[in-house]
């Protein structure tokens, strides 16, 4: 065998070793991740496992919140498109409600009165101006208000908020309101 064969052989070889060096090290590589991620692990769930204990002690985790009995129903009523009162009348919002109810009993109650309640409604959003509506503290109000204006058509309780004094209100023994909350789903103002 000639000097050009002998080194034709031993060329391939070469490379082999390379490749096998490098195997190794990407190998490493990946073993070495596994295992910090596997220490991260274990130091989370130990730093989660003590926040779930009052004071150290070894009993039962504390329960942080309380579970609703049932969750409530929702009612989606249709877009309104209602003229706005500012200057000039060419002011316009399109709003889409949701009311949030205490069980199905309630929706069935809402839907008996909902033509009422939509006329309500209607008539709340057209004494407002644009920039009320813009303002988060518009929504809230008038969110609080379409409460109200649902309670009384119902014949709800509505919790006051204060007495003509600025005292707080004694605490009443009606029943909650089971009208929990208006929820925006889509509201353009142009």
């Amino acid at each position: 065998m000639s000097a050009a064969a002998a080194t034709a052989t031993a060329a391939p070889e070469a490379p082999q070793k390379k490749s096998k060096k490098l195997l190794f090290i990407v190998l490493g590589v990946v073993v070495l991740a596994i295992v910090g991620a596997a220490a991260a692990l274990f130091i989370l769930k130990k730093n989660t496992a003590e926040d779930d204990y009052e004071d150290g002690e070894d009993h039962a985790p504390v329960a942080h919140a309380k579970s609703p009995k049932s969750p409530p129903t929702f009612l989606p009523l249709e877009n309104m498109v209602i003229n706005l009162a500012d200057p000039g009348g060419n002011r316009f919002i399109q709003l889409g409600l949701t009311l949030q109810l205490q069980d199905a009993a309630t929706e069935t109650a809402v839907k008996s009165y909902l033509p009422s309640i939509r006329s309500n409604i209607l008539v709340l959003i057209s004494q407002r101006t644009a920039d009320e509506m813009l303002q988060l503290s518009g929504k809230e109000k008038l969110a609080n208000d379409i409460i109200a204006t649902i309670s009384k058509e119902m014949g709800y309780a509505m919790p006051a908020e204060k007495n003509a004094d600025g005292t707080a209100p004694r605490k009443s023994r009606a029943a909650p309101n089971p009208v929990q909350a208006v929820l925006f789903s889509s509201l353009i103002v142009q």
